[in-house]
C-alpha cells in the first residue's frame, strides 16, 4: 500500500510540474478592467476544453496549460464581441492581455465551447461536463468536482460553509429539497447544469423584504433527451462474506416533463449500504419550518424515541435494510402545483460495543465501569407528505402541506456491567405524528405586503421499557428505593409511558416598504401547546403476576398523570435599512408567557412578560465576500417530561423524577461569520465564531449509588457558556486543489453531583488538511489528514483523547472503459499513556462500461479488505467520559450489474 501511495504522489508531482501558467488582464476598449469575463483554452489537437478562468474585479485571469501545446483561446463577456486567438504554449510562463470591443448584436456571438462557469446576478451556473472525469456515477460525484461546492460525510451539500437548504431538478423540488437523497441517487449522466441560487427566497413576494443571505438552493438542469423519458439505473448484485451470502437490489428511476415529474428510489441489501438512517428519518423536516423560529421563543416538546444505539459511519456488526421512496409533482395549470412523497424504511441491525466509562468526581466514590453490549434493533419507519401551491397572480399565493409519520421500533440489549452484572433490556414504541402547514402571502401594492403562516402538530408517543437485572445483590439498594419485591429470582422491572402533544404555531407579518433601501416589519404571533404525560412502573414476578411497587423516596410517587399547557402571545418589530455595503436589521419582540401544569390534583401556574432584542448586520465587501454579525436573546422552555414529578426509568442505571416548578432559561447568542469566494483563483475562505451564555439553565441534581444515578432537574443560578470557532481555506493551483480546516469548541457548565457543585470544562479541537488533483485524463488522487483532541476537565477528573486519521482516495478511468476507485484510511486512537487502538479501512471497486453511452455496467466491489473487526472513539457526557470499541462488518466482496435506462 505504501508503494502505491508513493506512486500516486509521484504522479501528482509530475503532472503539476508539467503545467504552464498563462495570465493577464481583460479590458474594454477604453481600458476599464472587465470583471467576470470568461477565458477558456481549447486544445487544438484533442478539441477538449483544458482550462478556463474568470476575471476578478481587476480584470485578471489565470490559466494552467500543458507545455508545448497549441490552444484556441476564447474570451467572452456579455455585451462585447467574443475574441478568439490561437496560442502556442512553449516551456515558459506567459503573460497575455486582451481587449474586447462593444457589440450590441449579441446573436452574432458564437461560442466554440460551452463555458464551464457563468455568473448572472445571484445565480452561479456550472456546466457539469466541463468538470466531469468519466468516473462519476451519482450527483454527489459531480458536485465534488465543482469549485466552491462540498459534499460532507452525511451526504449534505455545503456552499459558503452553509448546508444547502433545497435541491430542485428542473425547477421541481426533489423530495422537498433533501440533499442527501439527491446526492446519492440522481444519476450523474443526467446532469447538464448545476445552478447555485444564492439569497434564495422560497416565496418570491418576500424576496425584497426578508433576509435570505443564508439561504442557498441548487437546481439541477437535466441534459437534453432526459425530459419526457424515463431515465435512471437499476442495480442488482450479490456476493459472499465470512458469515453469510450477500445481496442488493437498487432501482432508481426518474421521469420529468414540463407538467409533472416522478421519482422512484428503492434499496434492498444486507451489505450495510444504508440508504436512509433513523437519524435521516427524524431529521427529515419535509420542508417544514416553524413560524416562530425567529421569534425568540424556543419550546422543546421533547423526544421520547427509544435510546437506540447509533450507527458509527453507517457501520455495524450486521445491517439489513429495505428502503422505498416515491416523489411526484404535477402542475395542471400555471396557477396550481401539487406535489408529495412517500418514504418507507425498514432495518434489522446488530451492534456490539465495549465501553470503558470513567465517571465525573471519582473522589466521591463512584466506581469506573466497563460494559459489554450486544444489541438487536428492528425499525420500520413510514412518512407521507402532500403539498399544494396555488398562485393565481403575482400578488397572491396560498400553500398547504400535511406530513404524517408512523413508526414501529424495538431494541433488545444483552448488557454486561463490571459493577452490576448481567442486564437484559428491551424497548419498543409505535409513535405517530401529523404536521400541517398553511401559508398565505398577499401583496397589496408595491409598498405593502402581508403574510400569514400557521403550523399545527399532533403527536402521540408510547415508549415501553423493560430491564431484567440478574445479580440482585448488586442492585439491592436501588431495588429497595424503587420498592421492588426482593423475594424473586431476579429483578424484572418495566415501565409504560404515553406522551401526547398538540401544538399550534401561527403568526401574521406586515411589511411596509419605506424606501428602496429600507422597510419595517411588524409581527403578531402565538404558540399554543398542550401536552399530557402518563407513566407507570411495575414489576413482573416469578409467577407471571404484576406487582405495583411503592418507592421509598420521591414522596412515594412512581406514576405520572400530568397535563401541561403553554402559551406565548407576542408582537415584534424589525427595521431593515441599507447604507453603502451595510444591511442592518435591529428588532425587538414583546412576549406574554403563560404556563400551567396540573398533577396529583395540584396546579402550578406562571405568567410573565419578556422583551427580547435581536440584531443582524451584513457587510457586502464584494459580490462574493461578506461578513455577518447576529445577536439574539432567546427564552427556552422545557417539555412535560421534565415537569412530571413521578419516577421515570431512563435506563437500568438512570432514574429520573421531574420538577413541577421549573422556570424558563434565557440565552444570549452571538455569531460572527466571514465568507469569500474568489473565482479568479478559486480561493474559498470561510470562518465563524459563536458564543452562547445560558442563564437559569435547566441542570440535573445527580446522586449516585454505585453507578446507578437518580436525576432531578432544577434551574441553575450559575451561568453556562459555550464558544465555538471553525474555519476553512481552500484554493486551486492549476490541477491541484488544497484545503485546510479547523474546529474548536469550548464549553463551561456547572454540574451538581452528590450535592457538590463542580465547574466542568470541555475542549475539543480538530484540524484537517486535504490535497487533491483535478485531471481530466490522468488518475485523480485525494490525500487527507485529520487530527482531533478531546480534552475533558470534569471536577476532579481530567481525560484527554487523541485521534489521528490519514487517508487516501484514488479515482481512475482506465482505457476509457474501466473505472477504478479505492480508499484507504489509518486510524490511531490514543490517550496520554499511548495508543488505545489503531485500525485500518481499505475499500476498492472496479467497474467496466463499454463506453459512456452503454446501457450495461459490470462492477466488483470489495469492502473492508483488511478485515478490520472494530473501531474506537471517545464520548463525553455531563457525568462521564468513555472510550468505546465498536464492532463492524467483516470483509465482503460483491459483484454488481447496473442497467441504465
Amino acid at each position: 500500500m505504501k508503494k502505491f501511495i508513493t506512486l500516486m504522489l509521484l504522479l501528482v508531482v509530475g503532472h503539476s510540474f508539467a503545467q504552464i501558467k498563462v495570465e493577464g488582464v481583460v479590458k474594454d476598449s477604453i481600458g476599464n478592467p472587465l470583471e467576470l469575463a470568461n477565458v477558456i483554452a481549447i486544445n487544438q489537437e484533442t478539441k477538449a476544453l483544458e482550462s478556463f478562468g474568470i476575471t476578478n474585479d481587476q480584470g485578471r485571469y489565470k490559466l494552467a496549460l500543458t507545455k508545448n501545446t497549441t490552444y484556441t483561446i476564447q474570451v467572452s463577456y456579455i455585451g462585447m464581441k467574443t475574441f478568439d486567438e490561437v496560442l502556442a504554449i512553449k516551456e515558459a510562463d506567459l503573460t497575455k492581455n486582451f481587449t474586447l470591443q462593444e457589440d450590441n448584436t449579441l446573436d452574432e456571438i458564437q461560442l466554440i465551447y460551452e463555458m464551464p462557469v457563468t455568473i448572472k446576478g445571484d445565480t452561479l451556473t456550472y456546466n457539469a461536463d466541463s468538470f466531469n472525469k468519466g468516473t462519476e456515477r451519482k450527483l454527489g460525484d459531480v458536485l465534488k468536482n465543482l469549485p466552491g461546492v462540498e459534499v460532507n460525510a452525511d451526504g449534505q451539500i455545503e456552499i459558503e460553509g452553509k448546508v444547502v437548504g433545497k435541491v430542485m431538478v428542473d425547477g421541481k423540488d426533489f423530495f422537498d429539497g433533501d440533499s442527501k437523497l439527491a446526492t446519492k441517487n440522481i444519476p450523474a449522466s443526467a446532469v447538464d447544469k448545476v445552478q447555485v441560487l444564492k439569497n434564495y427566497a422560497e416565496v418570491g413576494q418576500l424576496s425584497g423584504v426578508t433576509n435570505n443571505m443564508d439561504n442557498i438552493a441548487i437546481n439541477i438542469k437535466l441534459k437534453e433527451g432526459k425530459t419526457n423519458f424515463w431515465f435512471g439505473d437499476i442495480t442488482a448484485g450479490g456476493g459472499v462474506s465470512e458469515d453469510n451470502a450477500l445481496y442488493l437490489a437498487q432501482p432508481k428511476l426518474f421521469y420529468y416533463s414540463p407538467k409533472y415529474s416522478v421519482n422512484l428510489i428503492g434499496d434492498l441489501n444486507n451489505i450495510g449500504e444504508v440508504a436512509f438512517t433513523r437519524r435521516d428519518y427524524f431529521n427529515f423536516s419535509g420542508g417544514f419550518r416553524a413560524p416562530s423560529s425567529q421569534s425568540g421563543t424556543s419550546i422543546n416538546l421533547g423526544s421520547n424515541n427509544l435510546g437506540f444505539l447509533s450507527l458509527q459511519n453507517n457501520r455495524a456488526k450486521d445491517i439489513n435494510t429495505k428502503f422505498g421512496a416515491a416523489n411526484f409533482s404535477y402542475s395542471p395549470n400555471k396557477k396550481l402545483d401539487l406535489s408529495g412523497f412517500a418514504i418507507l424504511s425498514s432495518s434489522r441491525i446488530e451492534l456490539q460495543e465495549n465501553n470503558s466509562v470513567q465517571y465525573t468526581n471519582s473522589d466521591l466514590g463512584i466506581p469506573d465501569e466497563d460494559t459489554q453490549s450486544n444489541t438487536r434493533q428492528r425499525s420500520d419507519l413510514g412518512m407521507l407528505k402532500l403539498s399544494s401551491k396555488y398562485k393565481p397572480n403575482a400578488s397572491n399565493q396560498l400553500d398547504y402541506e400535511v406530513l404524517g409519520r408512523l413508526s414501529k421500533e424495538s431494541q433488545d440489549q444483552k448488557f454486561l456491567s463490571s459493577v452490576i452484572g448481567n442486564i437484559d433490556q428491551y424497548e419498543n414504541t409505535k409513535p405517530f405524528s401529523v404536521n400541517q402547514n398553511l401559508s398565505y402571502y398577499y401583496t397589496l401594492d408595491e409598498k405593502n405586503i402581508f403574510a400569514f403562516e400557521a403550523q399545527h402538530l399532533l403527536q402521540d408517543e408510547d415508549p415501553f421499557y423493560n430491564a431484567i437485572i440478574e445479580e440482585k445483590a448488586n442492585y439491592e439498594t436501588t431495588a429497595n428505593n424503587l420498592g421492588l419485591d426482593p423475594n424473586q429470582l431476579d429483578y424484572n422491572v418495566a415501565q409504560e409511558k404515553r406522551v401526547k402533544s398538540n401544538q399550534l404555531d401561527a403568526k401574521l407579518d406586515y411589511w411596509n416598504i419605506l424606501t428602496a433601501r429600507s422597510n419595517i416589519n411588524f409581527t403578531l404571533g402565538t404558540i399554543l401547546s398542550k401536552q399530557n404525560f402518563d407513566s407507570e412502573i411495575f414489576q413482573y414476578l416469578d409467577d407471571d403476576s404484576v406487582f405495583d411497587p411503592t418507592p421509598t423516596f420521591n414522596d412515594g410517587l412512581d406514576t405520572n398523570n400530568t397535563d401541561y399547557n403553554f402559551s406565548d402571545m407576542y408582537v415584534g418589530a424589525h427595521y431593515q435599512f441599507k447604507t453603502g455595503i451595510f444591511t442592518i436589521t435591529p428588532g425587538l419582540s414583546a412576549h406574554a408567557y403563560s404556563s400551567k401544569n396540573v398533577q396529583f390534583g395540584e396546579e402550578y401556574k406562571k405568567n410573565f412578560f419578556k422583551l427580547l432584542p435581536d440584531f443582524d448586520m451584513r457587510i457586502q465587501l464584494k459580490k462574493s465576500e461578506n461578513i455577518s454579525l447576529t445577536y439574539n436573546m432567546n427564552t427556552q422552555f422545557t417539555d412535560v417530561t421534565n415537569l412530571a414529578k413521578g419516577i421515570v426509568l431512563n435506563n437500568y442505571n438512570s432514574i429520573f423524577s421531574g420538577n413541577e416548578g421549573l422556570d424558563n432559561a434565557l440565552s444570549h447568542n452571538v455569531n460572527l461569520r466571514y465568507f469569500s469566494f474568489n473565482m479568479f483563483n478559486y480561493t474559498n475562505v470561510f470562518g465563524s465564531i459563536n458564543y452562547s451564555k445560558r442563564i437559569d439553565q435547566i441542570r440535573n441534581l445527580t446522586n449516585f449509588e454505585s453507578v446507578i444515578r437518580t436525576n432531578s432537574p432544577f434551574n441553575s443560578s450559575f451561568a453556562d457558556e459555550t464558544i465555538s470557532a471553525n474555519g476553512r481555506f481552500q484554493r486551486r493551483f492549476g490541477k491541484l486543489q488544497a484545503s485546510v480546516n479547523g474546529n474548536f469548541n469550548y464549553s463551561k457548565f456547572n454540574q451538581f453531583i452528590q450535592s457538590n457543585r463542580s465547574v466542568n470544562e470541555n475542549y475539543s479541537h480538530s484540524y484537517g488538511a486535504e490535497l487533491r488533483t483535478n485531471f481530466r485524463e490522468a488518475p485523480n488522487v485525494q490525500l487527507n489528514y485529520r487530527y482531533g483532541i478531546q480534552d475533558n476537565d470534569q471536577g476532579s477528573t481530567r481525560s484527554k483523547f487523541y485521534t489521528s486519521t490519514p487517508s487516501i482516495e484514488v479515482d481512475a478511468l482506465i482505457l476509457k472503459t474501466f473505472t477504478f476507485k479505492t480508499d484507504f484510511s489509518y486510524n490511531n486512537f490514543s490517550n496520554a499513556d499511548g495508543t488505545i487502538n489503531d485500525y485500518e479501512f481499505w475499500n476498492a471497486s472496479l467497474s467496466y462500461r463499454k463506453d459512456k453511452d452503454a446501457k450495461l455496467e459490470y462492477a466488483v466491489k470489495a469492502t473492508n479488505l483488511l478485515n478490520t473487526k472494530s473501531q474506537s472513539q471517545s464520548n463525553t457526557s455531563n457525568i462521564s467520559v468513555s472510550a468505546t470499541e465498536y464492532f463492524i462488518q467483516p470483509l465482503y466482496v460483491t459483484f454488481r450489474v447496473i442497467y441504465s435506462l
